[in-house]
């Protein structure tokens, strides 16, 4: 064997090497959590319905399957026990699925934009967007959540800052 051909046949297996090793690095997919059929003004409804029963508030993460900062938020708070735990105590958190690609039903689409009026009209933050309703179903706060993400992910303390700042009582002590 020339000494041309073992370089080469090194440099082959070191791709190969190289080539598995990042395969293995990359993270499974990240789980969908935005149910794209239900009626999203039916699923606020009843979550609030829930929190006015439980002392709580809702938070309603807005966006969808389709948008990869979204299912890296779902997925950073269900894997952080603290910032679950806070939420857990405190809110009926829903993931209200808007898909701005489905213009060829018309009537998704005016429910849509219904289900967007109801909730204060948050897309004009981007996605995901959080709004914060009380116990009777009123908008007290839209979280933009760009003060939130961090590199390619988010940000521990001001995430868990934003939801203790408003839960039920600290909302209700100032």
């Amino acid at each position: 064997m020339t000494i041309m051909r073992k370089r080469l046949i090194i440099a082959v297996m070191v791709m190969a090497i190289a080539i598995l090793a990042g395969a293995q690095e990359q993270q499974a997919p990240l789980k969908k959590v935005y149910d794209e059929q239900i009626n999203p003004l039916e699923q606020i409804d009843q979550a609030v319905a829930r929190a006015g029963d439980e002392g709580k508030y809702v938070i309603c993460q807005v966006g969808g399957n389709w948008c990869p900062w979204c299912l890296r938020f779902a997925d950073f708070i269900t894997n952080d026990s603290t910032i679950n735990q806070v939420i857990e105590d405190n809110f009926i958190y829903i993931h209200v699925n808007y898909n701005p690609r489905a213009k060829d039903d018309a009537a998704r689409v005016k429910l849509a934009e219904q289900m967007l009026q109801r909730l204060g009209n948050p897309a004009r933050f981007g996605f995901p967007v959080f709004v914060v309703l009380d116990g009777e179903g009123n908008v007290i706060h839209i979280q933009d959540s760009v003060f939130l993400e961090e590199g390619k992910g988010y940000n521990k303390e001001r995430t868990l800052r934003f939801f203790q700042n408003w839960t039920p009582a600290s909302v209700m002590a100032h």
